[in-house]
């Protein structure tokens, strides 16, 4: 009996992450392979203390930075976390962004990116994107491919994998996916949340996606 109740336990964590994986397999590419699309979404992932991109996030913007030189986007929706004073994400994202040579007017702020559900159900509801191109490192790759492809944005992914990451930081962050994994599947399939909306602002108002 124990060790029924320990595996069903165990096929619990990790087959929601293993089910991801498998979906998101073929839709990761690195940036020269990557397919043509219109815009992309690069998810936050945190500030330091002065306000500016973690390593993590910088590295998702630069892998975002190289996607619109190559001729890979037209648009980077930035989608971070606002919630708090002087804690500002995607200004801080555009800022960074700018500093790499993007243009300020093809840089869209989504402020209520607050998780990868709230960015990838505001892509479609308020943005407009109906397929995108998702920037972000390999461990969170799998969970933001299922994610958006369920909330009906269709995506491929480019690792922002641009250097070797601490193992202490790498095996947090994949222990980490595993509960966020779990969670993004009930939110998906069951609990269906909302996430702060607003009025309409399409990245494209004049053409289809």
């Amino acid at each position: 009996m124990v060790v029924i109740v320990v595996i069903s336990a165990l096929a619990m964590i990790f087959l929601p992450r293993i089910f991801t994986g498998l979906f998101a397999s073929q839709r990761i590419h690195g940036a020269a392979e990557a397919p043509v699309q219109r815009a992309a979404i690069v998810f936050g992932a945190g500030l330091w203390r002065d306000g500016t991109p973690s390593t993590v996030l910088r590295d998702r913007i630069a892998t975002a930075a190289d996607l619109y030189f190559a001729g890979k986007v037209e648009k980077l929706l930035m989608s971070g976390d606002n919630r708090f004073e002087y804690y500002n994400e995607p200004a801080a994202m555009r800022d960074y962004a700018m500093r790499l040579g993007i243009p300020e007017e093809d840089i869209v702020l989504d402020y209520a990116g607050r998780r990868t559900y709230d960015t990838c159900y505001r892509a479609r509801e308020i943005f407009g994107l109906q397929q995108a191109i998702l920037v972000t490192q390999r461990f969170h790759l799998p969970r933001a491919i299922y994610t958006c492809n369920a909330l009906g944005v269709n995506a491929w992914g480019v690792p922002a994998d641009r250097r070797d990451y601490h193992r202490f930081a790498l095996t947090f962050w994949h222990i980490r996916e595993l509960g966020a994994t779990m969670t993004a599947l009930w939110d998906v399939h069951i609990a269906k949340p909302l996430p702060v909306l607003g009025e309409s602002e399409p990245i494209f108002p004049s053409h289809a996606q």
